[in-house]
């Protein structure tokens, strides 16, 4: 007979329970983003806030957060999205606590990876910030003498089995250390049956649990992020990227804008390849990897990111190993992409194995086996900065402020020197802008580094690709000039050339003199007038009018203060569909100067 754990359906009982075992010094390990169980680390935290004497350390990382509207016009955006996508969602009590600054000093939150930017102003938090990549974060979950670890699992109907599902990544690896002798802990379930069901590698017999929260009642709909628009600049550099990917080869791509911009130009290359080329040739796109998937690809993700369905339904992942489409270690993203997964067949899940975090960014163990499936890779991650001479800035700002964190970053550009035939893609737009004023994000030095310039590859903006192994500095630096954007590359020549960094008599080519966002822009006018490059092209979590709405928030967020006046004098007519813009942000019938006043800059958006 199995070995069941010990249920719960209250989680201060369960709280108390894993008290009664462990003691009051408990060191608590959570997974990484989904896998978090809310309620059953809530009520642990609840019971250190009352009682001193409990001294509770929480070892994890990307702790999720309902985003917080920054301004009055984002919050009239944003509220109805997060009531419509977060509603029943239980806050994680010790985020809350340390954003209120009420968190005791009993209680200790280590985090190894950050949500980007939530904890740059928080001392305590960027002074318990533990730098680690992803796989080397097991060895120090173990090194703190771990005697917790809790996850968000999803049951099988007999509660015989359970699937680890979206954070298989480290728990699998404690698991098995605990098997070995190497870890002493309590593993505590909490089930989620909107969790799909990912069996293979991501199940655990019963028997791995000492203890379970298990209550209809305390069911919460999962953490789903709204997915982010792509921009022209995004596709740009998506169609770059997607002219580097060899048929038949192996991909990771990373969250967000960009990625779903690669993605959408591999479905394109496959089904459009006369529109990709067409688009590629207007874009001047350097890599040479244009033709449709006939063997097609293989994943090999850190994070199974929603649109690797979609690149499987289209025909491009298509290359099995061992049966399997996708590894991924971790997933996060849509209410959509949970169904998708919990709508597959057993059969079609089985091609997406969630596995340990350490099988897809490490080539250590099975290595032979690893290598041959991993043939002609392309690791796309993305970066905030770099530097002209080929330094990669991802994670932390020059005064030591963390950002996010590495993660798996530096693991896949280390594979791709590990891996004879495979290259590190490191992608950023070429600018970034705040009040209406843009900088470069291609920098000559910083004080920062995620990724040292001797391990530079390829790096990629929207203006181009700068192929930079086993170049010289001199060739690398005329290189990132190359993809840089023109307000700033003769600044960018004029300290290279005072650093001796490039020939002093050296001279950026007329060719790469016109990389402005009006190019990209021309570029690509007729591919979106046509539909190609949709704003969400793998769905999306807005209604109709909140999409109709985003090109003209967009402006207005971007602008500067000369900008805002300008658009409040200037005004604009009120046709049906600004109407119905004004209706869904609360200010068809202003009731103040304010609204008033956000009233005509939202018109005279709408009308730009």
């Amino acid at each position: 007979m199995p070995r069941y754990p010990k249920t719960f359906d209250d989680a201060a009982t369960i709280a108390d329970a894993i008290i009664d075992r462990v003691g009051k010094k408990i060191v608590l390990a959570l997974p990484l983003g989904l896998g978090k169980p809310n309620h059953l680390t809530n009520a642990l935290v609840r019971r250190a806030m009352e009682d001193p004497s409990i001294s509770l350390r929480i070892f994890t990382a990307l702790t999720l957060e309902v985003p917080r509207p920054s301004s009055d016009i984002e919050r009239r955006f944003m509220a109805p999205v997060l009531k419509r996508l977060f509603e029943g969602y239980p806050e994680l009590a010790y985020a809350s606590a340390l954003h209120a600054g009420t968190l005791p000093q009993n209680i200790q939150v280590n985090e190894f990876f950050m949500q980007a930017g939530r904890w740059l102003n928080s001392p305590r938090q960027q002074q318990n910030y533990i730098s680690a990549n992803y796989t080397h974060a097991l060895r120090y979950v173990l090194e703190t003498n771990v005697n917790v670890v809790a996850q968000l699992v999803a049951p099988a109907p007999a509660r015989d089995r359970f699937s680890l599902s979206c954070n298989p990544d480290i728990s699998l690896d404690l698991l098995q250390a605990r098997r070995e002798g190497r870890a002493d802990f309590i593993f505590a379930g909490e089930t989620n049956f909107e969790l799909p069901y990912m069996a293979g590698a991501a199940e655990a017999e019963a028997s791995e649990f000492d203890l379970l929260l298990d209550s209809e009642a305390l069911q919460f709909p999962l953490f789903a992020p709204p997915r982010e628009p792509v921009s022209p600049t995004d596709y740009a550099i998506g169609l770059q990227v997607a002219s580097l990917v060899p048929d038949g080869g192996t991909l990771q791509i990373g969250i967000g804008s960009i990625g779903d911009a690669v993605g959408q130009a591999l479905v394109l290359r496959h089904r459009d390849n006369g529109a990709f080329c067409d688009m590629a040739n207007r874009l001047d796109v350097r890599g040479d990897e244009r033709g449709r998937f006939e063997e097609g690809l293989y994943g090999a993700s850190e994070m199974l990111v929603e649109c690797f369905i979609d690149l499987i339904e289209a025909g491009v992942v298509k290359r099995e190993v061992d049966g399997v489409l996708v590894h991924g270690g971790f997933f996060l993203g849509s209410r959509t992409l949970y169904q998708r997964l919990r709508d597959m067949t057993p059969q079609q899940r089985a091609r997406i194995a969630m596995v340990p975090v350490a099988f897809v960014n490490e080539l250590h163990g099975d290595e032979m086996c690893k290598r041959a499936a991993r043939k002609k890779a392309r690791f796309v991650n993305t970066a905030m900065m770099a530097t002209l001479t080929g330094a990669v800035v991802s994670d932390g700002l020059e005064d030591g402020r963390v950002v996010s964190g590495v993660g798996g970053q530096y693991n896949f550009v280390a594979q791709a020197f590990a891996l004879g035939d495979a290259r590190s893609v490191v992608t950023m737009r070429a600018t970034r802008s705040k009040n209406g004023k843009a900088t470069s994000n291609i920098v000559f030095s910083y004080g920062h580094t995620t990724i040292p310039r001797h391990l530079r590859d390829m790096v990629v903006t929207e203006y181009g690709i700068a192929d930079l192994r086993g170049k010289t500095d001199g060739e690398v630096v005329a290189e990132m000039l190359s993809i840089a954007d023109s307000r700033f590359q003769d600044q960018l020549l004029a300290q290279a050339k005072k650093a001796g960094k490039i020939a002093a008599n050296y001279q950026i080519p007329e060719s790469q003199r016109h990389n402005t966002p009006q190019r990209i822009d021309t570029a690509l006018s007729h591919a979106r007038m046509a539909g190609l490059l949709p704003l969400f092209p793998f769905g999306s979590d807005f209604t109709e009018e909140e999409v109709a709405l985003m090109p003209a928030l967009g402006r207005l967020r971007g602008a500067s203060r000369e900008d805002l006046l300008k658009f409040v004098l200037r005004g604009g007519p009120e046709t049906a569909e600004a109407r119905r813009g004004l209706e869904r942000m609360g200010l068809a019938t202003p009731r103040s100067i304010k609204d008033r006043l956000y009233r005509r800059a939202l018109l005279a958006a709408l009308a730009s």
